[in-house]
């Protein structure tokens, strides 16, 4: 096929074939990874999806999305959650944050040092509690 005869039509079918085959390789991805992050299944079990998405993909494929679709769902966020929580205790051990009992024991001594009112402090620490 000469150049010459390459449309815009051709171009375009070429791109969208390009786009589904990104996306059927994401979905691939996304399947073996929910599998090997699923604890319940057994080293046997996975190894059989692994076959049958390597030897008939596309029905396996939807027969995963279909029949496991909600544990996937499950897993993803609570994936999700656990990286949160793991970041958030990385950014308060590395900033040094200080808990709401310590916060509340410097108003005390600021307190019993003069430096706060009753009304400050009592301000202050209904901030912190709530």
């Amino acid at each position: 096929m000469p150049i010459a005869e390459f449309t815009l039509g051709h171009a375009l079918l070429t791109v969208l074939s390009i786009f589904f085959f990104v996306i059927w390789i994401w979905i691939l991805i996304v399947i073996l990874s929910d599998l090997f992050r699923d604890s319940e299944l057994s080293g046997w079990w996975k190894a059989v999806w692994v076959l049958f998405l390597v030897f008939i993909p596309f029905l396996t494929a939807l027969i995963y999305l279909i029949a496991r679709g909600n544990g996937m769902r499950e897993r993803t966020i609570q994936a999700q959650a656990d990286a949160k929580k793991e970041f958030d205790e990385y950014v308060r051990s590395t900033a040094g944050g200080t808990s709401t009992a310590d916060e509340l024991g410097k108003l005390a001594d600021l307190k019993a040092k003069g430096v706060l009112s009753e009304e400050e402090y009592q301000a202050q620490k209904a901030k912190l509690i709530g």
